[in-house]
């Protein structure tokens, strides 16, 4: 056996949206109450592991998730756009009144024509190649200890589909990536050996949000996605 190495991919927490915005990549979007309540539960639970590096979206609701664990460690995350949120043609819409509906909005359905790509947002391959350069460097700068990547439901989604081979077509909802949920990638020198899941904050989640492709913290329950 090599050296072991272990990168957390974390997800951030819950975000204050009361309009129930898809915000992707869009600034001015915090943490709510809830969400800075989720990201110290993290340092909470993890602060004490052999984490010493840590790299962080440079989107707002990233870094406070991130800000507790940083302190526990005394580490300085460092800034990286390569795991940031994904890009989407529906990006500033929002689903107040049914306002993301192809019923209300039929023009949005001529975004819809490839699901392989996607045709509606950013190529699944290009953001699976950001995340793993990113991860790879993650696992140089800790080598034989842990690191913590800040990222965001769908980036982190699409590079645990490729790191296990499976196909990009998926429903939303079925990702396997909650708010403040880690994936866990082992790598045996550079050779990725497990991929771990777990959700430290998911008694936090409320039940209605557990499977939302993004957070609308605050907004009224007709209004989250």
């Amino acid at each position: 056996m090599g050296v072991q190495t272990t990168v957390h991919l974390l997800r951030h927490g819950e975000v204050h949206n009361p309009a129930g915005v898809l915000y992707g990549r869009r600034d001015g979007f915090h943490l709510s109450d809830l969400g800075h309540q989720m990201a110290r539960r993290i340092a909470e639970t993890i602060g004490d592991r052999d984490i010493v590096h840590m790299r962080t979206s440079p989107l707002e609701r990233a870094q406070e998730t991130g800000a507790p664990l940083a302190a526990a460690r005394g580490l300085t995350p460092t800034i990286d756009p390569r795991v940031i949120e994904s890009t989407n043609k529906f990006e500033g819409m929002s689903f107040a009144e049914g306002g993301m509906t192809f019923v209300k909005r039929p023009h949005l359905l001529r975004h819809m024509y490839n699901p392989f790509t996607p045709s509606w947002g950013e190529p699944y391959d290009e953001i699976a190649a950001r995340m793993v350069a990113a991860i790879h460097d993650a696992r140089d700068a800790a080598s034989g200890h842990e690191a913590v990547i800040v990222s965001h439901q769908l980036p982190i989604w699409t590079t645990r589909l490729f790191l296990e081979k499976r196909s990009y077509i998926h429903h939303p909802k079925n990702r396997q990536c909650t708010l403040c949920s880690l994936t866990s990638i082992v790598f045996d020198d550079d050779r990725m050996v497990q991929v771990r899941y777990s959700e430290p904050a998911g008694d936090l989640i409320p039940a209605g949000d557990r499977s939302a492709p993004f957070s609308a913290g605050g907004a009224p329950q007709e209004d989250r996605p």
